[in-house]
C-alpha cells in the first residue's frame, strides 16, 4: 500500500472496551473521527424520518417531557427484549449506514484519513469499504466495572454485552485487534503501531 494514501477504518469491538477512547487518541494522530451512536442519535431527532419510523414502532412512551426519544427508556425495552433489538435495529441502521457512507466518500476524496466507530459493524454485516476492520477488546472484568460506573446493574450490564456478537468473534473477524487493558497510554502507543501496520499491509475482515 502506498504509505501517502489515506485510510479508512472501521473500528469496533465490545460495550465498554474502548472504542471512544480509540477515536479520542486517532484524532489526535489527525484522524477525523465519525462515531455511529452520535449520528444514530442524530437521525433519531424530533422530525426526522428515523425518529417518526421509531415512535410509531415503540410507542410514545419512549418519549421524554420535550418529545424527544428518551434512549433510556428505549434502551429498558430493548436490551431485554431480542425480537424489539432486532426491530429498532432495522430501523435505524440502514441509515446510519448510509449517512456515513456519504461521510466516507468525503473523507476519500479529500484524502483525508477517518475512523469510523461502528459497536455493530459485524452485526450490520458493514464489512465493505474499508481499509482495515480493527476490534477494540478488553477483559470482562474491567467491562463490567466500566458499565457499573455509568449506572448500570450488573443485570443490565450482562444483558447489554449479550446483546452484541461475542467478542472472542469479533475478534477472530477483525483484520487488527487493539487490547484496552492496561493505561491510556500503553493503548496509544498501540493505536500508533497499528497505524503503521496498516499503511503497510491493510486487512479487512476475516468471514
Amino acid at each position: 500500500m502506498n504509505p501517502s494514501r489515506s485510510i479508512i477504518l472501521g473500528i469496533t469491538g465490545g460495550i465498554a472496551c474502548g472504542k471512544t477512547e480509540t477515536g479520542r487518541i486517532l484524532s489526535s494522530e489527525g484522524f477525523k473521527v465519525l462515531d455511529c451512536d452520535r449520528l444514530a442519535h442524530e437521525l433519531m431527532g424530533q422530525g426526522l424520518p428515523v425518529y417518526a419510523a421509531v415512535v410509531k414502532a415503540f410507542g410514545s412512551g419512549i418519549l421524554a417531557e420535550a418529545g424527544e426519544i428518551d434512549r433510556a427508556k428505549l434502551g429498558k425495552k430493548v436490551f431485554s427484549d431480542p425480537q424489539a433489538r432486532e426491530a429498532l435495529n432495522r430501523l435505524v441502521h440502514p441509515a446510519v449506514i448510509q449517512a456515513a457512507t456519504v461521510w466516507i466518500l468525503k473523507c476519500r476524496n479529500a484524502q483525508e484519513d477517518a475512523a469510523v466507530l461502528v459497536p455493530l459493524l459485524f452485526e450490520a454485516g458493514w464489512t465493505e469499504g474499508w481499509d482495515a476492520v480493527v476490534c477494540v477488546t478488553a477483559p470482562e472484568e474491567q467491562v463490567f466495572q466500566r458499565l457499573e460506573k455509568r449506572g448500570l446493574s450488573k443485570e443490565e450490564a450482562a444483558q447489554r454485552i449479550a446483546a452484541q456478537m461475542p467478542l472472542a468473534e469479533k475478534s477472530a473477524r477483525a483484520g487488527f485487534v487493539l487490547r484496552n487493558d492496561d493505561t491510556l497510554e500503553i493503548l496509544r502507543s498501540q493505536i500508533k503501531i497499528l497505524i503503521e501496520a496498516i499503511r503497510v499491509e491493510p486487512r479487512i475482515n476475516y468471514e
